[in-house]
Parts: structure tokens; C-alpha cells; sequence
């Protein structure tokens, strides 16, 4: 495995790489870091592929946009820009919490670029942001995301002894996995570098802020959005973040006309490819090898 810099227009982004082949572009969510893709990356490496984790836009101090733009499609557009910078003109998507939100976008967007995509623990993003807070169960679970919208306040209190916030979240969203100190403090770390918190906290603001357009008739049939890549979706049993339910009922066939599989791992959490990398890893070779890259 190596470590990468990709130059892309929003700057220099580092990046995990490892393997040859066809490739398979993993994203993470929040709080993590692309270290998260490790078992990931070594697993597609030793079967063919050429794995690449990236840091997301604002999770590094070269990448935070002088212009605090993150909404969906500029997320969408990085995703495109990193796989022009690595000269690829096509990919398999994996994401992971935001990355899953983002990986929606990019192939509503950009469906050509895409061969497959794999989604972890967050369902359709527009589904989501129609239903989450109008279902009682879901909405208390996603009471944070309100909270981050008290810029400063949630920041300080968020950083706090050492991100206990954070490392409680961990415990929340995945109560059946014992991660370890030094897991824990390479995401602490990374946040703690200047203006990230803030950048990875700017994700949930733009979605949900002031800035954010009202969820009118009109925005709700647009968020409804097609995803015309086929998509396996995975979620956990345990799944404390965003409730095994509701992310089975946001998957909606009609949303992927190309083909949807959803598979709920019976003893994982949030961090489902942490906790049970095995599984994961075997349901993700299994849907690359189903859908093996289209010739160019």
C-alpha cells in the first residue's frame, strides 16, 4: 500500500493506494478518515483491482474551499475531478456515510463514469432528506445533525476533551464494536488539523442551514432522484446512526433502475467494513465480479 497526492482544482489531496486493475474509488464518511479502507484496500488489491481511498474535500487543511462550498454536486463534481487527476475514465464507487451520500450524487450525475456502486449505512440521500425528520424513530437518532448547525457551540463542544463527542458517537452507532485508542485518535487527529472540524461539520450545514433550499413539492420530487448505476446497498442490524428500517424502506427499487441489492449484516453497526471487514469485503468482491468494467 502507498501513499498517494492527487492534484485535482480544489488542491492537493492525499490518498491510500494499492493493487492493478480495474478501479475501485473508496470514500469515507464522518468522523473518519480514508484510513478507514484499509481491509478494503488490501482485500481489492489481492483480487485484481486497483483500490483508491481519497480524503474528502475539507478533511485536509490544502483541500478546505476558500468558497465553503459543499453541496451535493460540487461533492459530486470532486469525485469526477479525482478520477480525471488518476486518468481513469471509469470507476466502481464505494461510500461509506457521507461518502455513501456522495457516491449517490456523483452517479445520478455522472452515470457513464460509474460500472458499479456500493453503498454503506446511509440509504438514497434525497429519500433521506425527504423522510428523516418526519419519521419519529429517525429523527430523534439524527438529532446531531441539528446540533451542528450551532456554528461554534457544536465546534467547541464537539472538540472537547479530546472529541469524547465523537468517540461517544462511535460507541452510539456501533455498540457492538471495541475499537481501539489508536483507532480512535487517527480520526481525533485529523480533525483536530486547522479548519477541518469545522470544513467536516460544514457538510451537515450545507445540507440542512440556512443556505439550504426549503423542502418545497418541487424539492422533494427533485431529491427522488434517479441512480442509474447498479448499486448494492449495506447497511448493520445494529446500526445506531441511521436505523436498519428506514434505510431498508429508502431503498427504493424504482430509484435504481439498473439493479439494487440491499443486505443487512445481522451483528454490525455504523462502522459496519470496521467491524465486520470479512463479510463486507466478500459482499463487495461479489458485486465488483458481477459487474466487471465495461471495455473503453
Amino acid at each position: 500500500m502507498e501513499s498517494l497526492e492527487i492534484t485535482t482544482t480544489l488542491g492537493k489531496m492525499s490518498a491510500l493506494s494499492a493493487g492493478s486493475g480495474p478501479l475501485v474509488l473508496l470514500l469515507h464518511g464522518f468522523p473518519d478518515t480514508k484510513e478507514t479502507w484499509i481491509s478494503q484496500i488490501e482485500c481489492l488489491a489481492a483480487n485484481g483491482f486497483r483500490a483508491v481511498a481519497v480524503s474528502l474535500r475539507g478533511y485536509e487543511p490544502t483541500t478546505i474551499p476558500m468558497d465553503s462550498d459543499f453541496t451535493d454536486v460540487t461533492l459530486a463534481r470532486d469525485v469526477i475531478n479525482i478520477m480525471d487527476a488518476l486518468g481513469e475514465t471509469a470507476c466502481h464507487l464505494v461510500g461509506h456515510d457521507w461518502g455513501a451520500a456522495i457516491a449517490y450524487r456523483a452517479a445520478n450525475l455522472f452515470p457513464d463514469r460509474f460500472t458499479s456502486l456500493t453503498t454503506m449505512a446511509v440509504p438514497h440521500a434525497g429519500r433521506f432528506a425527504n423522510t428523516a425528520f418526519f419519521t419519529p424513530k429517525q429523527a430523534m437518532m439524527s438529532w446531531y445533525m441539528l446540533f451542528f448547525q450551532l456554528r461554534g457551540l457544536s465546534d467547541w463542544w464537539v472538540a472537547r476533551n479530546n472529541f469524547q463527542f465523537l468517540r461517544r458517537l462511535w460507541q452510539v452507532w456501533s455498540p457492538g464494536w471495541d475499537f481501539s485508542d489508536g483507532e480512535f485518535k487517527q480520526v481525533s487527529s485529523a480533525l483536530s488539523r486547522p479548519g477541518v472540524l469545522a470544513a467536516a461539520l460544514s457538510y451537515y450545514r450545507a445540507a440542512l442551514g440556512p443556505s439550504a433550499a426549503p423542502l418545497t413539492p418541487s424539492r422533494q420530487a427533485a431529491n427522488r432522484y434517479a441512480v442509474p448505476v447498479p448499486t448494492l446497498g449495506l447497511t448493520g442490524a445494529k446500526e445506531g446512526c441511521i436505523d436498519a428500517d428506514f434505510f431498508r424502506n429508502s431503498m427504493h427499487a424504482s430509484d435504481f433502475p439498473c439493479g439494487l441489492e440491499v443486505h443487512v449484516l445481522p451483528e454490525a453497526g455504523h462502522f459496519l467494513h470496521r467491524e465486520r471487514p470479512k463479510e463486507v469485503n466478500e459482499l463487495l468482491l461479489y458485486w465488483l465480479q458481477k459487474h466487471p468494467a465495461r471495455d473503453t
